[in-house]
């Protein structure tokens, strides 16, 4: 063929064109394949986007979204990640992120729209889609898609979320152990009743009886509260508690024996201060809810160091009612004038528990299945959340523990100075995707996590230590987490009092 043959160059280019051309087609033929009666798909960027209702049985809609990266971008694994609250939103940023490491991500809408509680009157079934149901359902739904359009199952299965997101990874764990090869559970409110019981007593305490309009205490007392307990606890740091004696934070604050009555207003005494009645209410909100009948504690109580984010659970977004009113009247009781000042925390928690823990609660410590199944857990919380207490955390921990050995397969890493799910002035920035993955793909446990401040940029580092283990300084850079050792410490100095006993 001569070079200057100007058909046949022309015969060649087409047949180029056609063969990318087909390529190009044949990819979004893949994609429309998956479509379906209850599926629809888009293509762009060689992204396969999968958007399906499930419909498992009669009163249950559940819908998902999966995003399935190009072939040869896919790194062979697929990563669910979790929801936050009640909310149907799906966690589009975090999404992505997974999308472009190469993972095929999938999210659920839990079963309904909406973020309130009350998205379950007259759907029984949607409560429970949104307790164990819909990640199951649609965990099992992705992989399967997945298989059909890569040609392969996914190598290695993640799940990661916090807040709700972590209670649903620890209810794949407890009841559906073959799901997933690693889970990754951040600040779990997975003793869901309880949480809600005791998000009332924080109300009930901050009210007089039968008034409503009133609170006790707000924004102002409650960060006068923190800083009380930052100077009376912040002595412990260092030494036993870990961390560095400066940090702004409490390193721990379960240590912490804080006694609101220190700031109680007093004849000569400068504001701020608190009254007796201020005191009083304090006082009830450390101590956590009461059985009427025993006096024995039925929920968790948050800790030192996290009274200043209270405020967001006094009350249902700013309105006189408790937090999650819904979730009693609604899901608990079916009872549309449910009055939260006849709620009894002995006989009416039993109630409830009864009735709804078998189906939104995840706090059975037996994971012998999923142990057996080769699954990893890495479960972690924020010291100075003010939202889920950090003790619901260690003690399910100790419950798991007590029943079989924990450091081969799951670990829990209390993150000092964080809030709920990040934030706050501690070291609360880390990567648990990237631990799991190592952890279950390359059998490297995770002993430290290394983690920055919140803010962006700073450049310290320090690690959270796999509990009980805390970060000591052994000397060195105080900003470097190679200063630090995660050991095992006995404390001295503030915990000389037992807490209260936990039913």
């Amino acid at each position: 063929m001569s070079c200057a043959d100007p058909v046949r160059l022309a015969g060649i280019a087409t047949a180029i064109a056609t063969l990318l051309t087909g390529s190009l087609d044949a990819t979004a033929r893949s994609c429309a394949a998956l479509a379906g009666r209850e599926t629809t798909v888009t293509e762009a960027d060689g992204v396969c986007r999968v958007s399906g209702v499930l419909r498992p049985v009669a009163g249950s809609r559940i819908g998902y979204q999966l995003w399935l990266p190009s072939r040869t971008a896919w790194s062979g694994r697929m990563v669910m990640l979790g929801n936050g609250g009640y909310s149907s939103r799906l966690p589009l940023a975090a999404m992505t992120e997974q999308l472009s490491r190469g993972a095929a991500v999938v999210a659920t809408d839990t079963g309904h729209d909406g973020d309130d509680p009350d998205f379950a009157l007259g759907r029984p079934q949607a409560i429970v889609d949104w307790g164990w149901r819909a990640v199951h359902v649609s965990a099992v739904a992705a992989r399967r898609v997945t298989t059909r359009y890569y040609g392969r199952a996914p190598r290695y299965r993640y799940f990661n979320g916090c807040s709700t997101g972590g209670h649903q990874a620890l209810m794949e764990a407890q009841r559906f152990p073959r799901d997933f090869d690693g889970i990754v559970a951040g600040a779990p409110g997975a003793a869901r009743v309880r949480l809600n019981a005791a998000f009332l007593w924080q109300y009930r305490a901050n009210h007089e009886a039968g008034d409503d309009a009133h609170p006790i205490l707000g924004q102002r007392e409650l960060a006068l509260l923190q800083r009380g307990a930052l100077a009376t606890c912040r002595v412990g740091n260092g030494a036993a508690a870990g961390g560095l004696a400066g940090d702004d934070w409490l390193n721990d604050p379960a240590a912490c024996r804080f006694d609101p009555g220190v700031l109680a207003c007093a004849p000569g005494r400068a504001e701020p201060c608190l009254f007796a009645q201020q005191v009083a209410a304090a006082r009830l909100m450390y101590r956590g809810a009461v059985d009427p009948r025993s006096g024995v504690r039925v929920t968790n109580p948050w800790l030192p160091g996290s009274e200043a984010g209270w405020a967001a659970y006094l009350s249902d977004g700013g309105r006189p009612q408790p937090a999650r009113t819904g979730f009693w009247r609604v899901w608990a009781f079916a009872d549309p004038a449910w009055s939260w000042w006849r709620f009894d925390f002995g006989r009416d928690l039993d109630r409830v528990r009864r009735t709804l823990s078998p189906v939104i609660d995840a706090v059975d410590p037996n994971l012998a299945r999923f142990r057996a199944s080769g699954g990893k857990l890495l479960h972690y919380h924020g010291l100075a959340d003010p939202v889920v207490s950090p003790l619901d955390s260690t003690e399910y921990h100790a419950k798991v523990a007590a029943l079989t050995p924990t450091a081969d397969w799951y670990r829990l890493f209390l993150a000092p100075g964080m809030g709920h799910c990040g934030g706050g002035p501690g070291f609360t920035r880390f990567d648990p995707q990237q631990a799991i993955e190592a952890w279950v793909e390359r059998g490297h446990a995770p002993d430290r996590l290394i983690a920055r401040p919140t803010d962006p940029a700073a450049n310290a580092t320090r690690p959270l230590c796999p509990h009980p283990a805390r970060a000591v300084h052994i000397g060195g850079d105080p900003a470097s987490a190679d200063s630090f050792a995660c050991r095992r410490t006995t404390d001295k100095n503030q915990n000389s009092e037992p807490r209260e006993k936990t039913a």
